[in-house]
């Protein structure tokens, strides 16, 4: 965890370079975040507009596209039919990857950008998908098994960076839900029993799909702490300016699915406890914001 810590830490001073700031533009950036007016006019707990556009991508089941100020990713969904693991013969499979495009920013090339994929996609993984046991997942597993123990749907789940000013990981959360909620499987009948090992034949529907209900899967509220306060949806150049910051996801009801630090900086328990307060908070302006942008882009899609 320490090493963990001190690469990350590496990391924000390396940003602090990219960024470019000099010492009167970071005195302007943290005067303003303490008197709770930052350089773009915004509180400290105010998002940028949000953006949303679905099926962007034909190939995939599901996809959408989610605009934060001036960070733009992608996120799509494919869906195979797969057979589960031995260990959750009840449950489908889930995995999500995050590609950071080299020409979203300049810290991207190289292994700067793979290291922060990865990280990316470890953070959406525990934040969305809930303990290796799926308690807390805002996906049900269970949903997407066919035939108990013999076939299931595997969710590839994929984002993309296209550029990148800050808190790419509400954004990618974000994308994810509307891109699920975008997301129609095929149905599918099995059509005869099997007894032993014998994997049953299936027939996949071309004309009925089932959609996923996406009420439950929640929204990542990142709280970054710059000075003596934190704010939500950071700049680039805020993020740059940052000790720490905590991602935390929340659901419709409240319920805390994930968390996730980083930064060198430690935290106090109490402000932590302080933290998951304002992100629930928060949480309720963002999910209700999202789900009006997603049901305004899905109508304009059947439109068109």
């Amino acid at each position: 965890m320490e090493t963990h810590e001190a690469v990350r830490a590496v990391a924000i001073t390396a940003m602090d370079r990219m960024v470019g700031l000099s010492a009167g533009e970071k005195h302007f950036i943290q005067g303003g975040i303490a008197q709770d007016l930052r350089s773009d006019g915004r509180k400290r707990l105010t998002y940028r507009p949000i953006y949303v556009e679905t099926g962007v991508i034909p190939q995939a089941h599901g996809s959408a596209r989610v605009r934060l100020g001036a960070t733009d990713v992608i996120a799509s969904v494919k869906a195979e039919l797969g057979r589960p693991s031995g260990m959750q013969p009840d449950k489908g499979k889930i995995a999500i990857f995050v590609d950071c495009s080299p020409t979203a920013a300049p810290m991207f090339e190289g292994r700067g950008g793979e290291e922060l994929s990865t990280e990316l996609s470890v953070a959406l993984q525990r934040c969305l998908l809930g303990g290796k046991s799926g308690a807390g997942a805002g996906i049900d597993p269970a949903s997407l098994v066919v035939v108990e123990g013999k076939v299931c749907w595997d969710l590839y789940i994929d984002g993309l960076v296209i550029s990148s000013d800050g808190n790419l990981l509400d954004a990618l959360a974000a994308a994810i839900k509307a891109a699920l909620s975008n997301t129609g499987i095929p149905k599918v009948d099995v059509a005869a029993e099997t007894t032993g090992d014998e994997q049953p034949e299936v027939n996949i529907s071309d004309e009925e799909f089932l959609q996923f209900d996406t009420s439950g899967i929640p929204v990542i509220v990142t709280l970054t702490k710059v000075g003596r306060h934190y704010i939500v949806d950071a700049t680039s150049e805020e993020e740059s300016q940052m000790s720490s910051a905590v991602s935390i996801s929340i659901n419709r009801k409240g319920h805390i699915c994930g968390l996730t630090k980083r930064g060198g900086a430690g935290l106090d328990p109490s402000i932590i406890l302080d933290m998951i307060s304002v992100a629930k908070h928060v949480s309720e302006q963002l999910l209700n914001k999202l789900d009006s942008e997603i049901a305004a882009a899905e109508a304009s899609d059947e439109e068109s």
